[in-house]
């Protein structure tokens, strides 16, 4: 099951490119110490804050370009 997730989730974000990962390595981190804490789902924390940070860099990208072009 775990490695079921990890994979679903690289196979989101690996098409994303490279201007999105920061997103997801930082949402890996979180989600890893997250899951590690909580019954030790560190590999399943991972893959999901992976996937949230992914999300969260991409709405932020969306908003500041929208922003730009904007002013």
């Amino acid at each position: 099951m775990k490695l079921r997730t990890l994979a679903l989730a690289l196979a989101i974000v690996v098409p994303a490119g490279a201007a999105d990962a920061h997103g997801c390595i930082k949402g890996a981190i979180v989600g890893a110490v997250a899951g590690h804490i909580a019954h030790h789902h560190a590999l399943a924390g991972a893959a999901v804050g992976c996937v949230v940070g992914h999300h969260m860099a991409a709405v932020k990208h969306r908003r500041e370009v929208a922003a730009a072009q904007h002013h």
